[in-house]
């Protein structure tokens, strides 16, 4: 039986059937200095953990977006708004302002794993090395999450690019989280700035 978020079409249909601060809360802490967006759309108990690592990634530095849900059961089958769909106006408009963004999202998988996708390709290689630095099992390629559709909410910053990392169940719950979150704040403390517009193949040309 397929989940009712499957049928919404972008996030103006989630919201004529689910409630803000009820079904669902939205969390939005700009920084006018960062240009960097870290983001957790399915967060709460969408995707378990997505929103206490990326807040642990943005710390006081980034821009930081969560969608969480909030509903006692069924979270992920009420609202989960699949990425290429995600168009919640609050994110957009943050995102606007962002060079780089980075998308945290969490998947099956009782091996601990990093998928990691996006079409940001030097921050993505970048994001992907500090990752498996630690021992992780680390994907840049040959997963079934790219996020290399130009309507994914990742890629949706003023540059048209950017970061997506899944991590499995096994990663969230008993992974070096910690650690992770500060690798990743490493690789995007490192990121270059004022990127001109566009989108970057993955070479970075």
């Amino acid at each position: 039986m397929s989940n009712p978020a499957d049928s919404y079409m972008n996030f103006r249909d989630l919201a004529e059937v689910q409630v803000e601060d009820v079904d669902y809360r939205v969390h939005v802490c700009p920084n006018e200095a960062s240009s960097i967006a870290v983001i957790a759309p399915h967060g709460g108990g969408i995707e378990q953990y997505t929103s206490d690592i990326a807040r642990a990634i943005a710390g006081a530095d980034f821009n930081l977006y969560l969608f969480e849900g909030i509903r006692i059961v069924g979270n992920y089958s009420a609202l989960h708004l699949t990425s290429h769909k995600f168009d919640e106006p609050r994110c957009l408009d943050l995102l606007s302002n962002c060079d780089h963004v980075v998308a945290i999202h969490g998947c099956r998988g009782e091996k601990q794993q990093a998928l990691v996708g996006g079409l940001d390709g030097p921050l993505k290689a970048s994001v992907a090395r500090a990752i498996a630095e630690l021992g992780v099992d680390t994907r840049l390629q040959g997963h079934k999450f790219p996020a290399i559709e130009p309507k994914n909410i990742c890629n949706r910053g003023r540059r048209g690019v950017g970061v997506q990392i899944e991590m499995t169940m096994a990663l969230r719950h008993q992974g070096p989280c910690h650690e992770i979150s500060a690798a990743i704040r490493s690789a995007l403390m490192a990121a270059p700035k004022n990127l001109p517009r566009g989108r970057l193949n993955d070479s970075g040309r």
